[in-house]
Order: structure tokens, then C-alpha cells, then sequence
């Protein structure tokens, strides 16, 4: 893939902008005396502190399993069924993750379930971290090991060198998978610099070897069909599905792929054109707002730069895409869980593993590719055809699974059609998969009690070095 044909999706609601220089300049030891704090920037830049501290904005928490219960089912035995809310301001970045269900509640006597790579693109702490220790020991241990070290949200010096205004990239293992697609950092043009910076957390990523680094699966390609057959090849799985033992990828926010391929990628408009527009202050002069947000929010900056239409004419537009994107992703959910029910009860009649192989690889792949298209920030601006492409195959492979259980049910003996559960609500489908959300959501308010101002305490005693220095 050529350099001018991927720049960044223009991040529909948020973008998880986290960088530092794509050449590493300062080295380990340099590192350890890095203040990674974006308040030290408010004299220097103060009109792009301003606008950043207001991406507080965007602070509703919306409950996406509430809305959607068919989730807990579709994503049963992964930590996913417990608790996902959808993206909102880069202020929440840090207390999001400390707070949501998946990551668990450590302590002395429970360990938490995730790696250190759940903090990848939560802030300048992590560029910090990885200078001072390595990539390797940057990601070797559990979620919890970061708790007193990445205390800074989504900020400055995530897509700045220290002190200036030059983009760059503070993560090696995004600007490695920006080189396998044909993006040099060096050899970047602008345009194509502001989508990597972006590009650096707006993207899908997944756990790789021993020590559960964060890599892009881009090895074959950016689309949702190269990321599958990649992830084919070597193997490998996210979490064996609850019911129907299925072997299952989960899909993070692909927006820089779907965007890349999309009209705005295409036309060269990246995701500062769209989310961080020009905007002229008092004296007249222009800066870059960093209230990183949705477009229509700052029409005449955004969109009305490039589009004739009225934002309420494009609004529309959008919201035709949406529901449309919509009917096939309920679709394709739909026959998903009826998928994965069915295998559990055909498992529970005798079929071997053998039997229910290919079937199990349809499901697999369904699923995958429902996930690529809807947890995609944006889609329906982005790249709606896409979306409508990827979930028609889902449906596809969904409904192979399903003949082919069909006919493997009926030599079972076994009757149908399979039954589901009562799953209408989120506390029903929870019930129905046997979480005890009374335990999970004590252990979390005791550990957001207990834990987390600990974590801070040190955090700032740690950050003192830098007043004192």
C-alpha cells in the first residue's frame, strides 16, 4: 500500500491521539526525566490547552450492553459481556479503563485478568514508560502494574515532541505496522503525518506473544478480509466462546482502516480536517482546536469547508447511512446468537469437534467481521459502503453456520429449533451466561474505593521530581 492511500480516519467521536518521536530521540535513561504532564503546556500553547481541557465535553457514559443486550451473548466468556460503554472525551481515558468491569478489580488475593497493554494509548505515561524501560518491560505484567504510572489522560506530548507543536509518534509498535503498510515517518507527507498520529489508537490491535505486546494485524492488509486471514494463519484467538466453543476474535476500533478506504480517506481529508479544525481567535489569528469531537459540533469549520450542503441536509444523510448499517447489523446479531445456542446444544448431544469444525469457522469468522464493521467509530461517515459490504458477508457466513447446524441437529436428534433463553435485558442475558454482577460490581466499587487513590498518592509523589527538577 502506497503512502498517499492511507491517512486517518476522521475519528467520529473521539480519537485516542497518542504519540512521541517516531526515532525515540530520547533515549532510556533520558526518559526518567520526562515530565509527561500536559498542564506544563498552558503557557506556551495556551488556546490548544483550552480547547484540549474541553474535551470533558464529551462525557456521557452510554451503557452499549444495555442497549443492546445481544451482546453479553455474543461475547459470553470474554470480559466484554460484563460492562462496554461507548468512547467518549480523551479527559476520561484513564478513569474509563480504571473504572469499567474488564479490567477487573486486583488485589492481594484476586488477580486481575488483563496485561499491561490495556493502558497502549491512555496517555503520555506510556511513551514515558516505554523510554525508561523498553518496549519489553513497558508490557510485561498485568494491567494493575500501571496503576500508579499512567495517571495522565490522552495529552499533549502523545502526539508532540516534548515542548513543541511537531507531531510525532510515541508508539514503535505503531509506527512498525505504519512501515508495513508503506508509511515511513521520515517520508510522510503532512497529510498523511496527522492520520498516524491518530492512527496510533484508532485502530484494531491485539495481544501478541508472552508478553502480550500490543500489534496491528496488518501484516496482509488493512481490510476486514486481510485482518481475518492474517489472524487465520497464525492461529490465534482472543477467548473460546462460552457456548459455543468457538475459537473468537474481538474486534477493537478499526477507524483508521475503514476510514483509509473510505471517500474522506481517499480525498486526502484526515481526521484533523473533520475533528480538530482551524479556528480563528480574537486577535484573528488561527489554531488548532483540541476539542477532539464530533464534526457537526463545529459544522461551519468542519464539514462546511468542504460540503454545500446544510449540516442539517448532511445530518440526514448520516442518519439514513446509520439505519441502514443498522438493519444488518441487527441482523447478523441476531443470527449469531442463534448460532452459538444452537452449537452449545449440538455439542451437548455428542458432536465432535470434527463435526462442528467448519461450522464453528463460519461463526468465528461471522462474528469477526459484524465486530470490524460496527466497533468502528464512525462508520456511517466514514466508510458506509464498507460497512454494508462486511456485515452482508457476516450475515453470509452466519447463515452457512446455521444450515449447517440445521442438518447436524436433525442427525442428533435433536429438536428444533434450539431454544434461547429469556436475553432481552442486560441483567437477563447476564443472568442467562451466569455472571454474578452483584460480586463483579462490588469488587470494583471496593477497589475504585480502596485501590485507586493509593495509585494516585504515589502518582504524585513520584511527579514531584519533576517541580523539584
Amino acid at each position: 500500500m502506497k503512502p498517499m492511500t492511507l491517512r486517518l480516519t476522521p475519528v467520529s467521536f473521539l480519537i485516542s491521539l497518542a504519540l512521541v518521536p517516531s526515532s525515540f530521540a530520547y533515549a532510556q535513561d533520558e526518559g526518567q526525566g520526562l515530565d509527561p504532564r500536559s498542564e506544563q503546556y498552558t503557557k506556551k500553547f495556551p488556546k490548544q490547552y483550552k480547547s484540549w481541557k474541553k474535551t470533558t465535553d464529551y462525557s456521557d457514559k452510554v451503557d452499549e450492553v444495555a442497549e443492546n443486550p445481544n451482546l453479553v451473548i455474543l461475547w459470553a466468556g470474554y470480559a466484554f459481556s460484563r460492562d462496554y460503554t461507548r468512547a467518549r472525551g480523551h479527559q476520561y481515558a484513564v478513569t474509563d479503563l480504571r473504572e469499567t468491569l474488564r479490567t477487573g478489580s486486583p488485589d492481594e488475593k484476586q488477580p486481575d485478568m488483563m496485561p499491561m497493554a490495556c493502558w497502549s494509548c491512555k496517555g503520555p505515561d506510556v511513551p514515558r514508560m516505554i523510554a525508561e524501560q523498553g518496549e519489553d518491560g513497558f508490557f510485561s505484567g498485568k494491567w494493575s502494574k500501571g496503576g500508579s504510572e499512567i495517571v495522565n489522560t490522552i495529552g499533549c506530548q502523545d502526539c508532540h515532541e516534548p515542548g513543541s507543536s511537531k507531531l510525532r509518534m510515541a508508539r514503535p509498535f505503531a509506527e512498525r505496522a505504519m512501515e508495513s503498510i508503506g508509511l515511513k515517518w521520515d517520508d510522510a507527507s503532512r497529510k498523511d503525518k496527522q492520520a498516524m498520529v491518530c492512527g496510533q489508537c484508532h485502530v484494531e490491535y491485539y495481544f501478541e506473544g508472552k508478553n502480550k505486546k500490543a500489534k496491528f494485524p496488518w501484516d496482509n492488509g488493512v481490510k476486514a478480509d486481510q485482518a481475518e486471514a492474517y489472524f487465520d494463519s497464525i492461529n490465534f484467538t482472543d477467548w473460546t466462546h462460552q457456548l459455543s466453543k468457538t475459537p473468537m476474535l474481538k474486534a477493537q476500533h478499526p477507524d483508521y482502516e475503514t476510514w483509509s478506504q473510505g471517500i474522506h480517506g481517499q480525498n486526502n481529508v484526515t481526521c484533523i480536517d473533520c475533528h480538530m479544525p482551524k479556528i480563528v481567535n480574537e486577535q484573528g489569528r488561527k489554531y488548532t482546536d483540541h476539542r477532539v469531537g464530533n464534526p457537526f459540533d463545529r459544522f461551519e469549520q468542519t464539514c462546511a469547508s468542504c460540503h454545500e450542503q446544510t449540516k442539517e441536509q448532511l445530518q440526514d444523510i448520516v442518519a439514513q447511512r446509520t439505519a441502514k448499517i443498522n438493519e444488518l447489523k441487527v441482523n447478523a446479531e441476531t443470527q449469531l446468537v442463534h448460532a452459538h445456542y444452537e452449537t452449545a446444544a449440538v455439542l451437548a448431544a455428542g458432536a465432535t469437534d470434527a463435526e462442528v469444525h467448519d461450522i464453528q469457522q463460519d461463526i468465528r469468522h461471522a462474528q469477526w467481521r459484524w465486530d470490524h464493521a460496527t466497533a468502528s467509530h464512525g462508520i456511517a461517515m466514514h466508510n458506509p459502503d464498507e460497512a454494508l459490504r462486511v456485515l452482508g458477508t457476516a450475515i453470509d457466513r452466519a447463515a452457512n453456520a446455521r444450515i449447517k447446524l440445521a442438518r447436524l441437529l436433525s442427525s442428533k436428534g435433536v429438536k428444533q429449533p434450539v431454544a434461547i433463553p429469556e436475553i432481552s435485558t442486560k441483567a437477563k442475558a447476564q443472568a442467562a451466561i451466569g455472571l454474578d454482577m452483584d460480586k463483579l460490581n462490588t469488587e470494583k466499587a471496593q477497589f475504585i474505593e480502596k485501590v485507586i487513590p493509593q495509585w494516585d498518592e504515589e502518582a504524585k509523589l513520584r511527579e514531584a521530581k519533576y517541580d523539584n527538577n
